[in-house]
């Protein structure tokens, strides 16, 4: 009897490894026709980017046709005030267009209407404060008194758009300082990958423009410089002279130094992108060891009042309750 249960149990064990051999070899015959041909699925999805990105480009193409001018004339208005005060002479002065170019304000119209706001922003100052002084709040003060506060209003409206300009210009170094460590990363990988400085900066720039606008700007107007100065380190100064960063200005000498003597820029760009790098860890860990001290005066004038009203409350309202019972 027990050689007959272990005859079927052989036989069974026999059967079903016969029949997984046989779906295997079944699996293995037919795979190749139930996987699909891989290649040539990811073909086609390349055949088909590639004609999304020819499709980009032509409308970038039709949208540029359709602009009729490059240039942005100056509107009439401020090149009235302009000509009329005789402030032609200021619009050619190099630091005014320097400081608007940093600030990302390019072309002539930017420059008279700097100029005619330095004129029309103390007059504006003077009538508002004046009013506001004279007739709205009618101050119990001395008239000289009054009068001084009027003409300091007036004397900070010529400064005005000087701190706006500068606070522009605050403001894109901050991002372009934070975005051009991980711009130099795609610059080497471009570079190493056998691309030329053209194209680079041009991949660079349509790439790194979901962490910094302005960067991407001053890429994309630097890949046009080298496209049309006849002088190519131009281009590259151009670069550094509109950011104002040191670390900007390295990567500049770094390029004009290759441009000059034909040598490889790819281990000077991994150099300087880590120093960048570092430069940017350590200015994030000075604002880490400044917070403390930040935040000493708002604990004092917010947080300990709330924390001694939560601890002298419930004393408070026992002690009430006690004199009451005892009444």
């Amino acid at each position: 009897m027990s050689l007959d249960i272990i005859t079927n149990n052989s036989q069974l064990i026999i059967a079903f490894f016969a029949a997984l051999a046989m779906f295997s070899a079944v699996v293995v015959i037919g795979w190749p026709y139930l996987a699909g041909d891989e290649l040539t699925n990811r073909m086609r999805q390349i055949s088909s980017e590639r004609e999304r990105i020819r499709a980009r480009e032509r409308a970038k193409l039709e949208s540029q046709k359709k602009q009729a001018s490059l240039r942005v004339e100056p509107k009439k208005f401020f090149k009235d005030i302009v000509d009329r005060f005789n402030l032609t002479r200021q619009t050619e002065d190099g630091n005014t267009v320097r400081t608007l170019r940093m600030a990302g304000y390019r072309g002539q119209n930017p420059v008279f209407v700097f100029l005619s706001l330095r004129l029309i922003m103390p007059l504006a100052m003077f009538a508002i404060s004046t009013l506001y002084v004279f007739v709205i709040l009618k101050l119990e003060q001395p008239f000289m008194l009054k009068l001084a506060i009027v003409l300091v209003m007036a004397f900070a409206g010529y400064y005005l758009p000087a701190l706006w300009v500068k606070n522009q210009i605050t403001k894109r170094q901050k991002s372009v300082r934070r975005a051009w460590p991980d711009a130099l990363d795609l610059l080497l990988i471009c570079v190493e990958s056998g691309m030329g400085i053209e194209g680079a900066f041009r991949k660079v720039s349509e790439e790194i423009g979901s962490q910094s606008i302005p960067l991407a700007e001053e890429l994309s107007l630097t890949t046009a410089e080298l496209s049309y100065l006849q002088d190519r380190r131009k281009a590259y100064e151009n670069l550094g002279e509109r950011t104002g960063l040191e670390g900007v200005r390295g990567v500049v000498t770094a390029l004009i130094q290759a441009e000059k003597y034909g040598t490889a820029i790819g281990t000077a760009l991994r150099v300087l992108a880590q120093e960048n790098r570092d430069m940017r860890m350590s200015e994030a860990e000075k604002k880490a060891a400044a917070l403390p001290p930040k935040l000493t005066v708002p604990m004092i004038l917010f947080f300990l009042p709330v924390l001694f009203a939560v601890i002298i409350t419930p004393a408070i309202i026992q002690v009430t309750a006690v004199a009451d019972l005892s009444h």
